[in-house]
């Protein structure tokens, strides 16, 4: 386990001289569906659960860019884009309807821009995303805790944005829904969580009639094919401060390449791997603040932008557990002597 956590730090180091301190966020615009609620505490994705009556909410900010991009399985820059950059500005909560039962949400607003070319970025609201997180099982298995989640997820827009302009799309305007399982396993302070994810996703509108793939289609609906994430964690975990890396994989099952020097399509196959470091520490002087923070590097993708990237936010948990524990005590009978 020592070796492990040496092995997290000295990746945290190189990740840093990697992205250069410079707020760059390793994601692309097909991520905006998962990728914000993916890096604090509390999510969808770990294996931490509010306990009841608690509620979590806060804020995060993250900051990406790419210059190259895959192009199928073709790497390659473009002069007309230059370097595409996204900022994107979220709130998130989680609210703990009993220790194994917890809803979740997440909002983001989000902002793209290309340093060269004559295409204008865009902005605004994406999609609202909510969760039911369930844990049904957590047992003892050797000298550790085995513990097992299912998590049910829907997203949907909020505003009526252009999905068809990618890459400066602030995201793809459809319905999603998703289903998560996820096991994890803790000895002392260490862990390892596995999950996969099934997303089914619908079909959108876009502003023409009709439009070419690999084939002409006289229609004004795109058919998104669904998706699969497949995500391991693994570091240091106490109730006081959380340290980990993630390698996390995602792959569009259907659609087809961008084809050569054209624009990206909503439906296209976008296939991407990214490892990243996360850390969240939980205030001593603020009972419930807790500050996250975090970056993450592409190793691999397709039809994706290979970027890099940084994040960090705040987060406060409110205990409504005393007041709930005060109106049953006041509400409760006195009984006759």
């Amino acid at each position: 386990m020592y070796a492990l956590l040496c092995l997290i730090i000295k990746f945290s180091v190189m990740l840093k001289f990697i992205t250069g301190y410079n707020q760059k966020y390793s994601l692309a615009i097909l991520f905006f569906l998962l990728s914000y609620t993916k890096l604090s505490a509390q999510t969808d994705a770990d294996a931490i659960m509010m306990t009841k009556n608690n509620f979590c909410s806060g804020f995060m900010y993250s900051s990406s860019q790419w210059t190259n991009y895959w192009e199928g399985t073709l790497k390659r820059n473009n002069e007309n884009l230059g370097t595409v950059s996204t900022r994107m500005y979220a709130v998130m909560g989680n609210y703990g309807v009993s220790d194994k039962l917890n809803l979740l949400f997440g909002i983001p607003y989000v902002q793209t821009k290309a340093s060269a070319g004559t295409l204008h970025g865009m902005k605004g609201l994406q999609d609202l995303s909510l969760w039911v997180k369930w844990n049904p099982i957590e047992t003892k298995l050797g000298k550790g805790t085995v513990s097992v989640y299912g998590v049910g997820g829907v997203s949907f827009p909020t505003t009526n944005y252009v999905a068809d302009f990618l890459p400066l799309s602030i995201g793809l305007r459809g319905t999603n829904l998703s289903l998560r399982g996820i096991v994890d396993y803790q000895v002392d302070n260490f862990f390892a969580t596995v999950s996969g994810t099934y997303v089914v996703r619908s079909k959108i509108k876009i502003d023409r009639d009709a439009y070419y793939t690999t084939e002409m289609h006289n229609t004004n609906e795109v058919a998104m094919p669904d998706a699969s994430n497949y995500q391991i964690r693994t570091g240091y975990r106490s109730s006081r401060m959380i340290l980990e890396a993630v390698l996390n994989n995602w792959t569009t099952l259907g659609g087809f390449d961008i084809t050569r020097n054209n624009m990206p399509f909503p439906s296209n196959k976008m296939n991407a791997t990214t490892a990243g470091v996360n850390i969240k520490y939980n205030m001593k002087a603020i009972d419930g603040l807790a500050l996250i923070g975090g970056g993450n590097i592409t190793l691999a993708g397709r039809n994706t932008g290979q970027a890099t990237g940084f994040n960090a936010g705040m987060f406060y948990v409110f205990d409504f557990s005393h007041k709930a524990k005060k109106e049953t005590s006041s509400n409760t009978p006195v009984k006759a002597k």
